[in-house]
């Protein structure tokens, strides 16, 4: 599990809000969403791949460390924790703030259904 990553972790998350996150996503960033699968289907920002929190140092693997990685959940506080846990393991990572409540609010879309990678 995370917890078991004996790497520092930082007292500032690298942070970015939802304007800077629908601004700057391209095939060039991975853009991840550590929620448990049945949030995911319910509704996700376009694009982001289920990487559940507790499954994430499994998959580690999976991402590219020459791109960004953004990271996003319902609110901000399991990304930001994913975040640190990535930035420790050599990630360029950003914690998406306000997570997709706030990608929602914006009335900006959501998918919905099941996601292609559990």
């Amino acid at each position: 599990m995370w917890k078991d990553v004996k790497a520092p972790m930082s007292n500032r998350t690298p942070e970015i809000d939802i304007e800077q996150l629908a601004a700057t996503l391209s095939d060039e960033a991975a853009l991840i969403d550590v929620r448990e699968a049945s949030e995911y289907v319910a509704g996700h920002v376009p694009g982001a791949v289920l990487m559940p929190m507790g499954r994430l140092t499994a998959r580690l693997g999976e991402l590219d460390k020459t791109r960004p990685v953004y990271v996003v959940c319902a609110s901000g506080n399991r990304s930001a924790a994913m975040t640190d846990l990535l930035v420790a393991c050599g990630y360029e990572a950003y914690s998406v703030a306000g997570g997709t409540t706030a990608w929602a609010r914006s009335e900006r879309p959501l998918e919905t259904g099941s996601p292609a990678n559990r």
